[in-house]
């Protein structure tokens, strides 16, 4: 067999390395449809868990989120937050410290550049802290894409969401950010890479 192969390759290089190629690309789209083929399931085996959100997770962007977020968090006293690049500390907590939310419920985070990475940086924090369910808070404009993001990069790690729009005056976002944000979850899901360094925003 090794001696077949080595023959067509001599015979046929260029023939034998486009074949390679299509082999190549056929198996890395079976292994990427697999991968998000599970997504869905294992967004339901984790609302199956926890049919409950069992902590909240707010994305920066805009002080009202925070100031939403607040409110929220006072009238679910179990729950813990997690602020993704939102409001320094000196502005933010005296937020929550209004609302009688201690500070030992909130976590601050501020790894993220983008909506991409706002759930890449704390996908791995959730899901050590064995939180199978969250509310995802953000303006409600800016939700579709979220919960586009959202299902891919926590989904893929078996955490599910409750969405939670903020009330605002913008327009919903163009759906060509949501589909571009969508390819840069799924390449994530597939390298690792969020193509934050690029700054699309």
């Amino acid at each position: 067999m090794a001696f077949l192969q080595r023959a067509t390759l001599q015979l046929f290089p260029r023939r034998a390395f486009k074949l390679q190629q299509q082999s190549l690309k056929f198996l890395s789209g079976v292994a990427l449809a697999a991968a998000v083929g599970y997504i869905p399931a294992r967004l339901a085996i984790a609302r199956w868990q926890s049919p409950q959100p069992q902590a909240i997770l707010t994305l920066g962007g805009h002080p009202a989120r925070e100031a939403f977020t607040a409110d929220f968090a006072r009238l679910h006293p179990a729950l813990k937050i997690w602020v993704s690049s939102g409001l320094l500390p000196k502005d933010a907590r005296p937020l929550f410290q209004h609302e009688g939310v201690t500070d030992d419920r909130i976590n601050l985070d501020y790894r993220a550049l983008d909506t991409v990475t706002n759930f890449t940086s704390l996908v791995k924090d959730l899901e050590r802290q064995h939180i199978h369910h969250i509310y995802l808070i953000t303006s409600d404009y800016h939700m579709a894409r979220a919960q586009a993001i959202a299902t891919i990069v926590l989904g893929s790690h078996g955490i599910t969401f409750t969405a939670i729009a903020v009330p605002s005056m913008q327009p919903p976002e163009a759906s060509s950010r949501i589909i571009r944000d969508v390819v840069r979850s799924i390449v994530w899901l597939a390298t690792g890479y969020t193509g934050a360094d690029l700054k699309l925003g």
